[in-house]
């Protein structure tokens, strides 16, 4: 998603992010999308840039696809002789891009070191489909397992929701929108690396240029064909950053130095603390945006897996 980049002395960058930063960037540069490119075509591009990443890794004792009303789903399960919680996972894109497969491992990754069964949700993309059209959707998911944990062998009273970038924004939005409507909310919540608010801050000028992932550009485009107009942009539902927090689930949140939405997440995290939710951020230096996808070669992102699924655990007993 991101321009072509080489090390340079001052990078920030820890060794092996920066080589999944690096090939990724390269592979996007092969791969690169004609000007005017369709979203299908970008949209392609992006699976087959992220297909090495999402290949290898834990493999499951079931994994079942299933549809929620033309919905996609995929449900990962360690192993099947118990009543596991189910975390339904949101994957990231800025809302337009990548799917459950560019985040398969990601979901295996937290399935097999937490314990859980992972529910994933391919939900409707912009801007084809706009706010709140995948927010519905992913609060439709969370109402679709309370329905269906006893047929499907998943306890559903413990239920978490988690997500990266664009995901982690739309698991606390769906939070929200669960609260006003009245509808049972999540355990906890996992956020890697969310977009919270589309507000520049000083974290996207040190990261911003294309040396880090994502792009300042990149990101402000995302944000706009999320929503029909600018004034959506001040909806809580959008931008969570402006919600009312109490009252949400406990939060992990995982937060990349080296991103441009640094200072977005830390302002997230003390506003949750504010709202007396209890929340644990922990700022992975030398991290980029989705670091975490780098797990096949990178200890930082095997290590903060790792630490998410303690806690994740702790919180769900599982």
């Amino acid at each position: 998603m991101s321009k072509g980049l080489s090390a340079v002395q001052d990078d920030m960058a820890d060794p092996d992010i920066r080589r999944f930063v690096d090939a990724i960037n390269a592979a996007y540069v092969e791969h690169g999308a004609p000007a005017g490119a369709s979203m299908a075509t970008r949209r392609q591009i992006a699976e087959t840039v992220r297909a090495p990443w999402r290949a290898g890794g834990p493999i499951m004792a079931e994994t079942c696809e299933m549809d929620m009303g033309g919905v996609r789903l995929r449900l990962h399960r360690p192993v099947t002789d118990k009543k596991p919680p189910v975390m339904l996972y949101i994957h990231g894109g800025g809302w337009m891009l990548f799917s459950i497969d560019t985040h398969d491992r990601l979901m295996r990754e937290y399935a097999a070191r937490a314990g859980i069964a992972v529910l994933g949700i391919d939900y409707s993309l912009s801007p084809e489909s706009k706010f709140p059209v995948a927010l519905e959707e992913c609060a439709a998911a969370l109402d679709w397992i309370d329905a269906h944990a006893d047929a499907l062998g998943l306890d559903a009273d413990r239920v978490l929701i988690g997500g990266d970038s664009a995901g982690a924004n739309l698991s606390v939005a769906t939070c929200l929108l669960q609260r006003q409507r009245g509808r049972p909310l999540p355990a906890a919540m996992l956020l890697n690396y969310g977009a919270f608010a589309p507000e520049r801050t000083p974290s996207y000028a040190r990261f911003g240029a294309g040396d880090y992932s994502l792009e300042s550009d990149e990101m402000d485009a995302f944000w706009a064909a999320y929503v029909d107009s600018a004034e959506q942009l001040a909806d809580p539902l959008v931008a969570p950053l402006r919600a009312d927090l109490t009252g949400l689930p406990p939060a992990f949140l995982a937060i990349a130095e080296c991103d441009i939405l640094a200072d977005c997440n830390d302002a997230f995290a003390r506003k949750l603390g504010d709202a007396g939710v209890p929340a644990r951020a922990v700022t992975y230096r030398g991290a980029t945006h989705s670091f975490l996808e780098a797990v096949s070669i990178a200890p930082l992102a095997s290590r903060a897996l790792d630490e998410q699924a303690a806690w994740v655990r702790d919180i769900v007993g599982a």
